[in-house]
């Protein structure tokens, strides 16, 4: 077997038929604000915390919705409020990252 100096890693694909979308359904009862979300990045944009912690609203929801934790992000989350005021959905971010914490405790 000859070696060129790379090797091909495991897929990464996301079965999201599998994946378990429980958190995402019980922060969409909590929240409806969640479902409207078209994942702009204006929060990610805006965002005190972002640039040095990876935290985004938006990483949380598509999070949620593959089935992932998203607990290391939620911990960054200052709850400072920007991300709300420059939501063009009107979403409020903040309230949606308060119900979504409250769900892992």
């Amino acid at each position: 077997m000859m070696d060129f100096g790379f090797k091909l890693s495991k897929s990464a694909t996301i079965d999201l038929d599998r994946a378990g979308t429980e958190r995402y359904e019980k922060l969409c009862a909590l929240s409806p604000d969640a479902r409207t979300c078209m994942a702009c990045g204006s929060c990610s944009a805006t965002c005190t915390a972002a640039s040095f912690s990876g935290m985004s609203v938006r990483k949380v929801i598509l999070g949620l919705q593959r089935g992932q934790d998203v607990r290391p992000l939620l911990s960054a989350c200052m709850l400072c409020g920007k991300c709300t005021l420059v939501c063009p959905r009107g979403i409020n971010t903040r309230r949606l990252i308060l119900n979504l914490s409250k769900s892992y405790d």
